[in-house]
């Protein structure tokens, strides 16, 4: 290949990872739904998705020009005002359907088509990725605790949260710790925390169930269920459920194929809310409560499509 097609090939990979990240980025920002004006640091945004800043500065620049993000000299990116319309135009690359290759690895995983520990090459060879997705790819994996770098050579899969019944374990074991974290002395949610999720879970409500991506609806669930469980203002309550919810990640992924149970959940998150802002924590406990055992028996109800 000569020198220009090489350089033109490698700018084109550089753009198409700035706009799968871009979109990454645009989901975190619509589950978390900040105000204008919110500050985006390119290197908290680098260590969420653990990818280099540079990624991260072609995304927040993808951003800019698309209208979401406002630039100021030295100071860096902010949201910009009427960024929820500008994102609605916006259509970069998600990297969110089946042919993706994070999904596919993901489902060879669940079906125990991958070996482990395996080895980078190995992957670039199976699913025709570049070094730098394989790279980026195998990060995310890792943050989301479902792989690890083995000392040396190779990557090793976890062996957990690939069945039906481990999601059941993980909600039995929320079920135990988020109402317990509603009762703690002192819980507080602030009003603005409380009024960034009810404007998430209306969003989802006006059409956005049908619409959004897995990764967008996961990130809106994993966010409401933190800043609750945070308002607790006991670290180890959250520290936990954040664990939880990395490592549920990829049944939580196929579990989207049945998106109707998610306007009853919205509906009860919704209902959760408010009984906590009219400071009626024990009854927010109970709902609380009641919410994850119908989580819980919706998770049997979809067993075939999660043991597909």
């Amino acid at each position: 290949m000569s020198t220009d097609l090489q350089e033109e090939s490698r700018g084109r990979g550089r753009r198409e990872i700035g706009e799968v990240l871009s979109a990454r980025i645009l989901e975190f920002i619509r589950a978390g739904n900040p105000a204008p004006g919110t500050h985006m640091p390119a290197q908290e945004l680098a260590e969420r998705f653990n990818v280099s800043r540079s990624p991260v500065n072609r995304a927040l620049r993808l951003l800019h020009e698309n209208g979401i993000l406002a630039h100021e000299p030295n100071r860096g990116y902010f949201l910009a005002e009427g960024w929820a319309a500008a994102a609605d135009a916006f259509a970069p690359r998600a990297g969110d359907g089946p042919g993706d290759p994070y999904f596919r690895i993901a489902e060879d995983h669940l079906h125990g088509r991958l070996p482990s520990p395996v080895t980078e090459t190995f992957l670039r060879e199976r699913y025709g990725l570049k070094r730098t997705e394989t790279a980026d790819i195998l990060n995310r994996i890792a943050r989301e605790g479902w792989a690890e770098r083995r000392p040396g050579y190779g990557w090793e899969f976890s062996a957990m949260l690939t069945t039906p019944e481990s999601l059941e374990q993980t909600y039995r074991l929320r079920l135990a710790l988020e109402p317990a974290a509603l009762r703690e002395p002192g819980y507080r949610l602030d009003p603005e925390t409380a009024a960034r999720c009810r404007e998430a879970e209306e969003r989802l409500l006006a059409g956005g169930i049908e619409t959004e991506t897995a990764d967008a609806l996961h990130e809106r669930g994993v966010r409401f269920h933190e800043a609750i469980v945070g308002a607790s203002g006991n670290p180890f309550f959250l520290e936990t459920i954040r664990r939880i919810n990395r490592l549920r990640r990829l049944l939580s992924y196929r579990s989207m194929l049945d998106r109707s149970r998610y306007y009853q959940q919205c509906r009860e998150h919704l209902a959760i809310l408010d009984l906590i802002e009219r400071g009626r924590m024990d009854e927010a406990a109970e709902a609380l409560e009641r919410h994850l055992s119908g989580t819980l028996v919706n998770i049997q109800r979809i067993r075939p499509i999660l043991e597909r």
